[in-house]
């Protein structure tokens, strides 16, 4: 078969975005079999005593059993109060529950990269100027010995 070398980059519609997920996911599970699920999503939301978001996760366990953190976030009145380090230790156990053992999540500067150092979470690069005059930190964490 003749691959033609000539194409055109267009827009992603939805309908390319299966495609897209499903040639990587293919290629990577032809490497490395997977262990869990393709995603299992760990999203949990916290809410106050009148049923308020005041903050939430928004991860998951990919299928080599990783916990990936895309989002953490709480309200600015209820920071440095525990309600984030809750949040987390939240989701690490759950996931922990499920077999994972590491947690992977990246945070800029002016964020939160104190409060994921404070919870065990470990540097393992950066992008500095990213954005100008800041630093995107990338953090993994050993959940399981």
């Amino acid at each position: 078969m003749d691959i033609q070398t000539e194409f055109t980059i267009e827009l992603c519609e939805k309908k390319n975005i299966k495609k897209i997920i499903d040639g990587l996911n293919e290629y990577n599970l032809s490497k490395v079999p997977a262990i869990a699920d393709i995603w299992t999503p760990l999203e949990f939301v916290a809410k106050d005593k009148n049923g308020i978001e005041i903050g939430g996760i928004l991860a998951g366990l990919g299928y080599w059993n990783g916990l990936e953190i895309k989002i953490l976030w709480v309200k600015e009145e209820y920071r440095n109060k525990g309600i984030g380090t809750r949040i987390l230790k939240h989701a690490e156990n759950i996931a922990v529950e499920k077999g994972a053992e590491f947690s992977m999540v990246d945070t800029f500067d002016f964020q939160a990269e104190e409060f994921y150092l404070k919870n065990g979470y470990k540097p393992i690069g950066e992008i500095k100027g990213f954005p100008k005059g800041h630093r995107r930190i990338y953090f993994s964490k050993q959940l399981m010995e």
